[in-house]
């Protein structure tokens, strides 16, 4: 018989937030999250998206061994900007076991009703800059940080209980390419589209020199990311979240911000060296140990991970991206790394799908959003 127990205090969120690591021990795709992040996703006094979300979570036990996990987010700003009534359920884990996460979903479902919701879908975080999508291609490849990696029995689970598709994502795997002839032709158009449009990109000598950039670089962010599957405006407090917490893996090498002849940042392509292998050693933990292996990921890598691009609206299909191309690439050569890996991109985004056309990719993940409608 399966029980659920919500989560309240601070010892049971410690077990939601690790079970991960006990389902996927023995699987060397996964790579955890970073353990003290999620930690604070979950408490009111660090999250600033409780200012207008309700969030409950719950895991499932059989005896006393716990079998499952799932979260719920009901994002009031979410709703009002979509015109729906939705429910997200977030970081969700389970065994193979329909009896599981029957009662897991049924938990999501009941308490979506009892607040006047009319569908359930996920996986999606607070925002779009949290992990979201269900992996559904891609299972022999190692995850990211910020991606979820689950098991393939997972979509089989959910087509059962009645979800299915409402988007996906997909992920490039990109070898750079060395050769000077398509290095040289990244730079010419690069410089060719800087001139035309009299932009310039901003020469950062180190990380501090992106703090006074932070409000420009989460402004373009919103605006460019505005038309995006789900997504709301990140508050001032969620941009101070999110930069303390992917500004120290930023390296000026693999970075670029593509400003306007009135300093207004128009593009930006951010990209960092993977701590993937990092996080696996620490099972997510920076301490006590967990730093060094994240500090030796920085220093020697031959892969990166390429957080977040984006392009104002006035300025896409000017070929802007191409100026942040063609910095990352001269990075990468620079470094010695020899591999990159995008982050979600919807498939329906033609525009983000079109920028990498022209350098050597595989297209090695796919992630879904599933969707149930539970009321009229």
């Amino acid at each position: 018989m399966v029980s659920i127990v919500e989560v309240t205090t601070k010892a049971q969120l410690r077990r939601f937030v690790d079970y991960p690591n006990q389902l996927y021990k023995d699987v060397p795709q996964f790579v955890p999250a970073t353990f003290d992040d999620d930690m604070s996703d979950w408490d009111p006094k660090k999250n600033p998206a409780f200012a207008y979300c309700d969030a409950r979570c719950w895991l499932a036990y059989r005896g006393d061994e716990i079998v499952g996990r799932i979260g719920a987010i009901l994002s009031r700003k979410a709703n009002e900007k979509w015109g729906t009534k939705r429910m997200r359920f977030t970081q969700v884990d389970f065994i193979d076991d329909p009896e599981v996460s029957a009662a897991l979903f049924g938990t999501v479902e009941e308490w979506a009703l009892a607040k006047g919701c009319n569908e359930v879908h996920g996986p999606l975080g607070f925002t779009d800059l949290d992990r979201e999508g269900m992996l559904v291609e891609g299972f022999d490849r190692r995850s990211c940080f910020f991606t979820y990696y689950n098991h393939p029995y997972y979509i089989e689970h959910l087509t059962n209980l009645g979800y299915g598709k409402d988007v996906d994502w997909v992920e490039n795997y990109i070898t750079v390419p060395y050769d000077e002839k398509t290095l040289k032709r990244w730079q010419r158009l690069s410089d060719f589209v800087l001139r035309r449009y009299n932009l310039h990109i901003f020469n950062a000598k180190s990380r501090l020199s992106y703090f006074p950039l932070l409000k420009k670089f989460f402004k373009l962010v919103n605006v460019a990311y505005s038309p995006l599957y789900g997504t709301v405006e990140l508050s001032p407090e969620q941009i101070k979240r999110y930069s303390g917490k992917f500004g120290p893996l930023v390296n000026p090498k693999l970075t670029c911000f593509v400003m306007d002849e009135n300093d207004e940042m128009v593009g930006l392509g951010v990209g960092a060296p993977s701590i993937a292998s990092a996080l696996q050693k620490s099972r997510g933990r920076y301490f006590p140990f967990g730093w060094v292996d994240l500090l030796k990921s920085f220093m020697k890598n031959d892969t990166i991970d390429l957080l977040l691009i984006a392009v104002h609206p006035k300025y896409q299909g000017k070929g802007v991206n191409a100026a942040v191309i063609n910095k990352v690439l001269h990075g990468c050569v620079e470094m010695g790394i020899t591999h990159a890996e995008t982050g979600p991109m919807l498939e329906t985004n033609e525009k983000v799908q079109d920028q990498w056309k022209d350098v050597p990719l595989e297209q090695h993940k796919r992630r879904r959003c599933f969707i149930k409608r539970i009321a009229e």
